[in-house]
C-alpha cells in the first residue's frame, strides 16, 4: 500500500527536477548565450549558473545545502577541486561549494542531454575516456582555462560507481594536471547525494545535503613521480571521511 503513493509520487519529484534543470536555461537562454561565446565572459557565465541555475534547483527539489570548510579558497587563485561522485545533483552542489570559478572536466555523453547538453559542451572541457587523444587534449585546454585565472573541477573516480561501491578507485588525470601546474588540490566529500537523489530511479527524497570542504594539498613540492601517492592521500581523506560521516 505505501509503493502505490510512494512510486508515483517519487515519479514526479523526478520529472520535477528535470524541469527545474531547463527552467533557469530556458528563461536566461539569450543572456547564457552571450556569455558562452567568448572565454573573457565566462566568470559571468559561472555566476548565473551558480547563483540563479543550482539554487533554483537544490532548493526547488527541496534541499538544503550545508557545507562545512576546513579552509576557505582565496579569490582569485585557482584550484583543483575534487571530490566524490553519486548523484547528478554533485554538479549543482559543486556550483554552491566554491564562489571561485571554475571549469568541470566531464565526460561527453553529457553533451547528448537536451538543452543542459548545448551549454555542457560551450563551457566544460569535454573528455572521451576511450579516446587517448581525447585526454591528451584536457591536458591543453585545461591549461588554458588555468592562466585565465580559473580552477578546474574533476570527479576522479572518472563515473558513477555502482551503487554499492562506497568511493571507487581514483584516476590520475587530475592530481597529474595539479602537480604539472602547481595548483593546491581541495578534497571535497559529499555525504548526502546519494541517499538524497541517486541514479536509482525510485528513491531518494528532499533533506539537507551535507558536504566538507578537507584543507588543501599543495603541489608546489611534487614532482610528476609523486603523482600516485598524492592521489592515494586525497582519496584516503576522502574515504575517511565518508565513513567517519559530517562533524556536527
Amino acid at each position: 500500500m505505501k509503493d502505490l503513493f510512494r512510486i508515483p509520487a517519487v515519479t514526479l519529484w523526478r520529472i520535477w527536477f528535470y524541469i527545474l534543470v531547463a527552467l533557469p536555461i530556458l528563461v536566461f537562454f539569450p543572456f547564457l548565450l552571450l556569455l558562452t561565446i567568448s572565454q573573457r565572459t565566462y566568470p559571468q557565465f559561472f555566476w548565473m549558473a551558480r547563483n540563479l541555475w543550482a539554487p533554483v534547483i537544490l532548493y526547488g527539489m527541496g534541499f538544503v545545502p550545508v557545507i562545512r570548510y576546513d579552509q576557505r579558497l582565496e579569490k582569485g587563485k585557482s584550484y583543483m577541486l575534487v571530490a566524490n561522485h553519486t548523484s547528478m545533483l554533485d554538479i549543482m552542489f559543486m556550483l554552491r561549494v566554491s564562489r571561485n570559478p571554475f571549469v568541470f572536466v566531464g565526460k561527453k555523453e553529457l553533451a547528448k542531454i537536451p538543452l543542459f547538453g548545448f551549454f555542457y559542451k560551450r563551457v566544460c572541457i569535454l573528455v572521451d575516456r576511450e579516446d587517448s587523444r581525447s585526454r591528451s587534449g584536457v591536458y591543453r585546454r585545461a591549461q588554458n582555462r588555468l592562466k585565465s585565472g580559473l580552477s578546474i573541477c574533476i570527479f576522479p573516480e572518472g563515473g558513477v560507481p555502482e551503487e554499492t561501491v562506497e568511493l571507487d578507485s581514483f584516476k590520475d588525470g587530475a592530481f597529474k594536471m595539479a602537480i604539472a601546474h602547481r595548483i593546491p588540490v581541495v578534497p571535497i566529500v559529499f555525504f548526502d547525494s546519494k541517499k538524497r537523489f541517486s541514479f536509482l530511479f525510485f528513491s531518494g527524497s528532499p533533506g539537507v545535503l551535507r558536504a566538507r570542504v578537507h584543507p588543501f594539498v599543495e603541489t608546489a613540492d611534487l614532482m610528476a613521480a609523486d603523482k600516485a601517492r598524492l592521489r592515494e592521500t586525497v582519496r584516503e581523506t576522502i574515504l575517511k571521511s565518508l565513513r567517519s560521516g559530517p562533524i556536527k
